[in-house]
Formats: structure tokens, C-alpha cells, sequence
């Protein structure tokens, strides 16, 4: 089952990797994608948000966008998180933000990624957010790591970023953060990534995540579990109540368009649950690594390509 899961994801992540089947999937493709997406507009992602509100689930809203190819697209991207934040504050939702580095041009300028950013940050701090920086593949996890400590350097403590537990180094990653108190998303994984520097098999992926997980509860550091995973729903809901943790210490986190039925349930189970709200144009690179993270997820889209027939 192991060999079958590895095979699935690593074969999707190649297939939806070549140029033509990219195309194609832009072409045809967004009412697939629509699952996964809370449309192309701030506008409607807000109205989504606003939706969850109303069940007790809390977001994190993610304008769409990575791998740019001039340093003046971070610029346009950086103005759309501004206007982002504004939203949220306007709305009063209860929404905070996310946005990845090489949108913001680390992989062409790091200094204008790191100005970019920093700005971001601060005007969140001014409409008292929080930006959480994503972690991307991995030429890019120590430089990700870097903007976080260098922002809380200058005062700014209102962003984080994330640690993926299929990486080797991420255990050593996390004792780090720990120690500055930076706020974590704990992930499993869902970048196509070599055994030279990630687990492969899906148990070692696990002991590694529920590893990183006790190191935040035991600390009592707020941290964020991402993980449409019941086994692992269900050990952290054990675990905080053999350890009398605080239901408000922590938070479950779930994409939107997966298991909305039991974000709800969490919610009123009383659990503090954050719904991942992405939205924009550039949904392929991230509609992708859904559907390459179980095949239930390829199935799910495969059942509404009527859509190709009206």
C-alpha cells in the first residue's frame, strides 16, 4: 500500500508536471478545480469565508500565485495582499493570510522577496494579523526559514511559516522554532521530494508528524495541525485529553472543498478549526498537489467530468 501511494503521487506530480497536460487542464479544467478553489476574486473568497464564519470555522486566505518569472509580478502580488488584508479587516472575518515566498520573488531577488514580505507583515500588524509564509519545495525551506526568524528579529512576531514532516531535517527544524516561539503550521507534505532529503514510506511520514506535534503540545507553543487524516484527528484529540491540553492551545486546519462536513463537526465539537481559502487565477500548480495527495481526491474530480459534455 506504501509502494502503491508513493507510485500514485510521484506519477501524478510528473504527469500534471508536462507542459501540454498543463495547458490543457488551464484550458478545461477550472469548474474541475472549482472544488478546491473559492473563485478567481477577493470578492468571492470573502463571501466564502464569511460562510464558514457562520459555522464556527475560522480561514486563512491565500491569493493564488508561485514560481514568477520577473521581479515586477512580486510587486502586483504584494499590492494584492495589501488589498487582501484591507478585506478581511473591512469584512471583520475572522481570517488571517497566507502567501508563498517565490510569489513574492525568492527565487529571482531574495532581498525584494524579503521587502516584499516585510511589508506585507507590517501592514497586518497595523489591522492586527498574522501572515503565514508557506514552505515550498525544499531549495527553498532554509531561506523561507530565515525570513521568519530575520521579521521576529525586527519586532515583527505576527507571521509564521510551515514545516513539512516528510523532510529528515524538519524535527530539528521544529526544536529551533520552538525555542524563538515561532508560530508553526505542521504539515505532512505535498511536494514531489527525493529520499535523499525526505522519508518515502507513509508510516515514517507519520511517526515524524506525530513527533513534531507532541514537541508543540508539550511546550505549550500555539500551533496549527494540518491533516485531513483521522487517525491523526483522532490521536491529537486522545493525546490533549490525557494531558488536560487546552482545546484552545491548538487548531486543526483543512483545505477548503475536503471534509467540510467534519470541520463543521469539529467546530462544534468546540476544537478551534481554520479553513486553508485559496482564490486567484494561478489555481494549477495547486490544484494539482491536491489531487496528487490520495487518489480519493482524483476520484472526486473524475466523477464531475460531465462538466466537459454541457
Amino acid at each position: 500500500m506504501g509502494i502503491g501511494a508513493k507510485w500514485y503521487r510521484k506519477s501524478l506530480l510528473t504527469i500534471t508536471g508536462l507542459p501540454l497536460v498543463e495547458k490543457l487542464s488551464t484550458t478545461y479544467g477550472k469548474k474541475l478545480a472549482s472544488k478546491f478553489i473559492a473563485g478567481e476574486t477577493l470578492e468571492e473568497a470573502l463571501k466564502e469565508i464569511d460562510a464558514l464564519g457562520k459555522l464556527g470555522i475560522m480561514a486563512t486566505l491565500d491569493h493564488l500565485g508561485e514560481g514568477i518569472r520577473d521581479i515586477s509580478e512580486a510587486s502586483v502580488y504584494k499590492e494584492q495582499y495589501l488589498k487582501l488584508i484591507e478585506g478581511i479587516a473591512a469584512c471583520k472575518a475572522n481570517s488571517n493570510v497566507s502567501l508563498k515566498p517565490t510569489q513574492m520573488g525568492l527565487a529571482l531577488d531574495p532581498a525584494a522577496c524579503y521587502a516584499n514580505i516585510r511589508d506585507v507583515v507590517k501592514h497586518a500588524r497595523r489591522h492586527r494579523n498574522f501572515v503565514r509564509i508557506d514552505m515550498e519545495n525544499t531549495p527553498f525551506t532554509q531561506a523561507t526559514i530565515d525570513i521568519v526568524k530575520r521579521l521576529h528579529a525586527e519586532g515583527l512576531k505576527n507571521v509564521g511559516t510551515v514545516l513539512q514532516a516528510y523532510l529528515f531535517r524538519s524535527e530539528q527544524d521544529t526544536k529551533d522554532m520552538l525555542q524563538a516561539r515561532i508560530n508553526l503550521r505542521l504539515v505532512k507534505g505535498a511536494y514531489k521530494e527525493s529520499d535523499e532529503v525526505a522519508f518515502q514510506k507513509p508510516d515514517e511520514v507519520l511517526a515524524s508528524f506525530k513527533s513534531m506535534i507532541k514537541l508543540h503540545l508539550d511546550k505549550g507553543v500555539y500551533t496549527a495541525i494540518a491533516s485531513h487524516d483521522d487517525a491523526i484527528i483522532s490521536w491529537v484529540k486522545a493525546y490533549v485529553r490525557t494531558h488536560r491540553i487546552s482545546k484552545q492551545a491548538f487548531e486543526f486546519q483543512m483545505l477548503y472543498g475536503l471534509r467540510m462536513n467534519e470541520q463543521a463537526k469539529l467546530a462544534k465539537e468546540g476544537y478551534r478549526i481554520r479553513c486553508y481559502v485559496p482564490y486567484g487565477v494561478m489555481w494549477y500548480p495547486y490544484f494539482t498537489r491536491r489531487l496528487a495527495e490520495k487518489p480519493a481526491n482524483l476520484m472526486m474530480v473524475l466523477k464531475n467530468m460531465s462538466v466537459f459534455k454541457r
